[in-house]
């Protein structure tokens, strides 16, 4: 086995740098948006948990006799829209399966047509220019 990349990670023949480089490009937008989606998630996650904790603030805002409170937050927060006809599923859904679908797609073509589908040439050259070879932490793969 040589030291280098394996075959997935070798630049087809004939692929230029400039297009390497837009590719990288490319993926790290994707990667960002991923990010993107992770927060999304997040934000579904913890609007949920904070609507559930509303029911303990309602039940001791009335316990405490705060009934009119308790009866506005029961009845302006809790199960009320994040977006104008949308809870944060919806918010959720609609993002993967519109612009994050399309950017994955795009991004997909992409390296179909230009690396033969290859995924992170431009990172697997530069793990080649930057490492110790032969060095124990520096192997070219696992």
């Amino acid at each position: 086995m040589s030291d280098g990349p394996d075959t997935e990670h070798r630049r087809p023949e004939g692929l230029d740098d400039t297009t390497v480089e837009a590719l990288g490009k490319l993926s790290e937008a994707l990667e960002v948006i991923e990010r993107v989606r992770g927060h999304l998630y997040s934000m579904h996650q913890l609007v949920g948990e904070a609507d559930f904790k509303l029911d303990d603030a309602v039940a001791l805002l009335r316990k405490a006799g705060h009934e009119q409170l308790a009866e506005r937050v029961q009845q302006e927060l809790i199960g009320r829209n994040v977006l104008e006809g949308r809870w944060t599923f919806q918010v959720v859904e609609e993002f993967d399966d519109g612009y994050y679908a399309e950017f994955k797609g795009i991004e997909k073509d992409a390296r179909d047509q230009l690396a033969q589908g290859k995924r992170h040439l431009y990172e697997a050259e530069l793990k080649e220019q930057r490492r110790t070879r032969g060095r124990k932490g520096h192997e070219a793969l696992p």
